[in-house]
């Protein structure tokens, strides 16, 4: 299978900037977005998309990245998730890794069929981590940045298996949720969240009943 190319930026004025975000699907933690301005003539080798990638690959390759390409991070929280619902939170969160890179570039590729409603020429590219170099780049930081948080999270709130599952919505993550209940970094938007908090504020009002 054919690796992400610097096809799609050789026809934009150059700096071209590649953003990708982790972290929209899972129940807790914020959503993670990067942008990477890379060096044509001196990048790392082995850039795909990162899910494509073994973990110790990808942070090895983050690490290059930080040395030889310019790179922005964004995040938008958990209470901004809650607040603005996931969509516009990853639109904020690339937001703000474009403008952390610290300079305009001349085109900024987005992975996905839409980009943030910003005053920069942009296009989007569905599967672009797939196909842009740029943006698996950026896919690449973005994926070990927030892995790395929810690492530390998991660290701080033991036994939902963030350390390994990121928040994502696996059995053991649910299965943690019903049994612990959620977590100030809980998605209280989301479905599973909700219901939970729904089911325990029933269980709590047929223990305690108000007195009439």
């Amino acid at each position: 299978m054919a690796r992400p190319c610097f096809k799609l930026e050789k026809v934009h004025p150059d700096p071209v900037c590649g953003v990708d975000e982790a972290g929209c699907a899972p129940l807790a933690g914020p959503v993670v977005a990067a942008a990477v301005v890379l060096d044509r003539e001196r990048f790392p080798r082995g850039i795909d998309d990162s899910k494509a990638i073994p973990a110790k690959a990808r942070e090895a390759i983050c690490a290059k990245l930080y040395k030889v390409a310019r790179v922005g991070v964004g995040i938008a929280t958990v209470e901004e998730i809650d607040r603005l619902n996931i969509y516009w939170a990853r639109m904020l969160a690339m937001t703000r890794a474009v403008d952390a890179l610290g300079f305009d570039p001349a085109m900024v590729l987005v992975d996905g069929n839409r980009t943030p409603k910003w005053e920069r020429p942009s296009v989007a590219i569905v599967a672009g981590d797939a196909k842009c170099r740029s943006i698996a780049a950026a896919s690449i930081v973005a994926k070990v940045t927030r892995d790395g948080m929810m690492a530390d999270y998991a660290r701080e709130h033991p036994g939902y298996g963030w350390e390994t599952n990121q928040g994502y919505p696996t059995p053991e993550h649910r299965r943690a949720l019903q049994a612990l209940g959620p977590t100030p970094l809980h998605r209280r938007s989301f479905a599973p969240v909700r219901q939970w908090s729904t089911a325990a504020q029933v269980e709590q009002v047929a223990l305690f009943p108000k007195q009439g």
